[in-house]
């Protein structure tokens, strides 16, 4: 009368599934939605995400980060308000090491904590590429205060932006011919298209306060587009700086501010050459994923998949749809 369950070599214990199978869901979500993979065949959405959890949580067990030595720390948006997950990415394989929920210091220590249990070592950081959040900082200050830190030319353009549309905005309620411009003072201008071009050359004559503005930003990026060494950077950073400081634009002027209270982390940039450029490509990859799917339901979820799709595993289960890999042997 009793019922004895027995070890099975054709399923693992508490699957319900095949190696097989799994393997077949592994490679779909990869590809599609859960909720996606879970209609197609036949089962809940649940069974789908332990079966991510299991082989994920495995396959990272894995892995190998004792050669990590330069890492870019990035945060993105796990659902709507301020709730967010910290993504701490290896810069030189182009994968994500750590994912972890909220972007306090702590989360720093708690990438050490993971990269050390994965054979890695947090003295052998020397360089970690991040925005200019205060938390991560203080984070990195603490827990890695011997890495050198570097703002990239990424994260520092974006500031400049915002503080040009920033002026563009107050000018276009007195000028409206700034209305429908925004994207022109936001690009390059080295990829303006035509029409971009002979509408900078009519607002030109205006003697536009955003047009001071935007030749602050491209002087910025001519900086980081000519220089070759922290010492060739910091006189035309100085002049940069300085030419902010003066022009008598309250958003030009708090980018002068930002740049010398992040001085060294921003000049550390032209000899480091590290950039977030591959670690927003990767971001925009799980934020995809996450559009795709409407949402997680937890930020567990969201890490899993994040795994999945940044993580550059090499342990999970190989495609069913690969025959070489599954294929056995002959006797």
């Amino acid at each position: 009368g009793k019922t004895t369950q027995v070890p099975v070599p054709w399923a693992r214990e508490g699957s319900g599934f095949t190696p097989l199978m799994e393997a077949l869901i592994v490679t779909l979500a990869g590809a599609m939605t859960v909720r996606q993979v879970a209609q197609l065949l036949g089962v809940s959405d649940g069974r789908i995400w332990r079966t991510l959890d299991h082989y994920v949580d495995t396959a990272r067990a894995q892995e190998d980060f004792s050669a990590v030595a330069s890492v870019g720390l990035d945060e993105t948006a796990a659902r709507r308000g301020h709730h967010y997950i910290s993504l701490f990415h290896d810069l030189d394989a182009g994968r994500l090491l750590f994912a972890c929920e909220g972007r306090k210091a702590t989360v720093v220590d708690e990438f050490a904590d993971d990269l050390e249990a994965h054979g890695g070592c947090a003295e052998n950081i020397r360089n970690v590429c991040i925005d200019m959040s205060a938390s991560y900082r203080a984070g990195i200050a603490e827990t890695l205060p011997w890495a050198d830190v570097t703002f990239d030319e990424f994260h520092v353009i974006q500031m400049v932006n915002k503080a040009v549309d920033e002026v563009r905005r107050q000018e276009g309620k007195s000028t409206p011919e700034l209305k429908r411009t925004r994207y022109l003072w936001l690009k390059d201008k080295h990829a303006w298209s035509e029409r971009q071009i002979v509408q900078f050359a009519d607002l030109r004559q205006l003697n536009l306060q955003t047009h001071r503005a935007f030749h602050i930003k491209e002087a910025l990026r001519e900086i980081f587009r000519t220089a070759s060494s922290t010492a060739a950077a910091e006189p035309l950073l100085d002049g940069g700086y300085s030419g902010a400081r003066r022009c008598r634009l309250e958003p030009m002027k708090q980018v002068a501010k930002t740049l010398k209270d992040h001085w060294t982390g921003i000049l550390n940039a032209f000899d480091s050459k590290l950039t977030n450029g591959r670690v927003e490509a990767i971001n925009s990859l799980i934020q995809a994923a996450k559009a795709k799917a409407r949402g997680y339901g937890t930020v567990t979820h969201l890490i899993t998949i994040s795994y999945l799709v940044a993580g550059k595993l090499t342990h999970l289960p190989a495609s069913p749809f690969n025959l070489k890999a599954c294929a056995t042997p002959a006797a």
